[in-house]
């Protein structure tokens, strides 16, 4: 079954709903009429249910598609795959690969006759495949009906290896997969003993990206078997580690494939392996050897300009050696145009926006200082890192507080305790122990009381458990713990946004062609508001080439990486039709600018506005309800209350 892309994205869509979707809801995001809605629904079959209230994934067969289209997509690499190309993607892959294993290249009309296609359709696949190869060192050279591909063997590589990724549609790349594609028994076998090894030398492992590199392998040697080898180079000067590694992949490579790769092609999986999937243990002697001081000052700098803007403590000396050696690679792959896949790229943007935020911040800093673009997958992994280290900062500073009553039997309250802090001890700060039946509950001052007796009525924020800690009493403590954090944030959000609101900042149902028009219709606003000059429009518009400032699925949150306003503001739209945003459409956008003394606050009304925005439900009740600013408020106030 080929699918449009819109098809496609409707699967996407519902893919990440959980509950049933509407016709409208589905129109507004893809950008088409509810009619459009059912007539894909026809199209996609038993993939996709419809009722009474709207439309979700058959989960099983969407399961059983998934595999047939990753199958195919395989199948259309493998060395035996035969003259079969039914829809356009698979027509270009074929004729890559047909251009890939001819070097005197492929007649136009022989090849369409195979196909059983037109002469015309096979030419608007070469137009296809011209911009395919923009961006490479390739080039199509055309002598009469004979088209020829030009260009370097290491680009020819790179080529097959996007074109595998694209195929993999849930953005990891599978081993069996690869397997399957290039004839490569073996592989899965291959990374356990090569993890092993990298493992026995003091190697962390990024699980992340090893596949990556595996299909750099598989491609790598389906090309040797065919005599496509790199060029042999004189012998290069590489560290010790970088030869080691090629060494010990040459034996390992020997061992599973029966194959002798050449030393050239050994230092470049070898460079590939170090530079995406490896860091170096702990301990001060292998961070020297991987770490020049020449970088590490080009972070520190870029991380304490972080930490004031920002207002959080990046400056710790192991967090910057480690994202220093992150930083190396990350520009070593920028330098080749060769980046790394991130799954979780959607999930940490739209979870952790500050987070991802300021991984942004990093990122603008070393493109300048290193000359490099850096993509969003690539921030997610600084973001990664990032998140890592605050994390481990903010868990007991954000600790809830809590009484115990446990009335005096033996020990059992100091057992109590114990156990609760041994489980719960990064969540969970234990202020006070109580001991007598007669506990005096409104004199408790605590975010959390935990009781093993009736507490005598209903009251907030009590949870009642077992004098010997349950794993269910535990659980219990955890939501309840979650839920006293989440009320301490949407008080926060409440008392700060209110305020930054204007009514003449307000727009219902207001337009523009594009993101960045947008930004600049808003700027104007802004501007004439007195919140802003143009030098935050232009600065906004700078970060949203960055990365797409749609944080969610339904708001896009544009703004600029310095607080450089005249005064804190926020310009909002509320749009019954969703508009295109990045990869995504989103229905409300806010322009949020802050000045030098609202620092502190654009940490807190960042991540909670987003999350508040995150609930699809309570946006679409947003946009029923807010005909107006004081309806939007309204409106603002209760699902943040809810």
């Amino acid at each position: 079954m080929a699918l449009s892309a819109k098809q496609t994205r409707m699967l996407d869509i519902l893919a990440r709903r959980a509950a049933w979707v509407t016709a409208a809801e589905l129109a507004s995001e893809l950008g088409v009429t509810t009619r459009s809605i059912r007539s894909y629904t026809a199209a996609l079959k038993e993939l996709v249910e419809s009722g009474a209230n709207g439309y979700r994934l058959d989960r099983d067969a969407y399961d059983r598609w998934l595999e047939k289209v990753e199958a195919g997509a395989g199948a259309g690499f493998g060395a035996g795959s035969g003259d079969t190309a039914d829809s356009p993607q698979e027509r270009l892959v074929f004729l890559v690969r047909r251009l890939l294993d001819e070097p005197d290249g492929i007649d136009v009309y022989e090849t369409a006759e195979s196909l059983f296609v037109s002469d015309s359709t096979i030419e608007s696949d070469l137009t296809r495949m011209r911009g395919l190869l923009a961006d490479t060192e390739l080039t199509l050279a055309r002598h009469g009906p004979v088209v020829q591909l030009a260009g370097p063997e290491i680009a020819r590589r790179k080529l097959l290896s996007r074109l595998f990724r694209d195929e993999m549609r849930q953005g990891v790349v599978d081993i069996a997969r690869i397997q399957e594609a290039f004839d490569s028994q073996g592989l899965a076998s291959f990374k356990s003993d090569l993890v092993e090894m990298l493992d026995a030398r003091g190697f962390f492992v990024n699980e992340y990206g090893i596949n990556d590199v595996l299909l750099h392998m598989a491609v790598a040697l389906d090309r040797v078997a065919k005599d496509r080898v790199l060029p042999a180079t004189a012998d290069p000067e590489v560290n010790e580690t970088i030869q080691t590694l090629a060494d010990d992949l040459g034996t390992l490579v020997a061992e599973h494939f029966d194959v002798v790769l050449d030393p050239t092609e050994l230092r470049y999986l070898a460079i590939l392996l170090r530079t995406r999937v490896i860091a170096p243990g702990a301990g001060s002697d292998t961070v020297a050897e991987f770490v020049s001081e020449d970088d590490l000052a080009v972070v520190r700098g870029i991380v304490a300009r972080a930490s004031t803007e920002y207002l959080v403590d990046l400056r710790d000396e192991n967090f910057i050696v480690r994202l220093t050696l992150h930083v190396q690679n990350l520009v070593a792959r920028a330098h080749e145009k060769s980046y790394s896949r991130n799954p979780l790229t959607r999930s940490i943007k739209s979870s952790y926006p500050m987070i991802y935020e300021l991984a942004v911040y990093i990122a603008s800093r070393l493109q300048a200082a290193e000359d490099i673009v850096v993509n969003d997958d690539e921030i997610a992994y600084i973001a990664m890192h990032v998140g890592a280290y605050l994390e481990q900062q903010s868990r007991r500073r954000d600790a809830v507080t809590c009484a115990v009553i446990c009335p005096n039997y033996y020990d059992m309250h100091i057992l109590l305790r114990e156990r609760l802090e041994s489980a719960l001890g990064d969540e969970l700060d234990v202020t006070a122990v109580i001991t007598s039946t007669e506990a005096d509950w409104d004199a408790i001052d605590a975010d959390l009381v935990l009781s093993t007796i009736d507490p005598r009525g209903r009251r907030e924020n009590t949870v009642i458990v077992q004098p010997f800690l349950t794993e269910t009493d535990i659980e219990h403590t955890r939501q309840a713990i979650a839920r006293i954090r989440r009320q301490r944030r949407r008080a926060r959000i409440k008392n700060d946004l209110l305020e930054y609101f204007d009514d003449g900042l307000f727009l219902r149902n207001f337009y523009a062609r594009d993101p960045i028009s947008m930004i600049r219709a808003l700027g104007d606003r802004m501007i004439a508001a007195e919140a802003i000059d143009q030098d935050y429009v232009d600065k906004t518009i700078e970060r949203e080439h960055m990365s797409s400032t749609a944080f969610t699925d339904s708001l896009a949150v544009p703004h600029a990486m310095t607080m450089s306003a005249k005064r804190t503001a926020i310009a909002i739209v509320v749009n019954d039709t969703a508009m295109d945003w990045g990869d995504a459409r989103v229905n409300v956008i806010a322009f949020i600018a802050f000045d030098t003394g609202g620092r502190a606050s654009f940490q807190t009304v960042f991540d909670q506005f987003v999350e508040v925005f995150s609930d699809r439900d309570a946006v679409l009740g947003l946009i029923r309800r807010a005909d107006s600013f004081a309806a939007f408020i309204d409106e603002l106030v209760r699902i943040i209350d809810s």
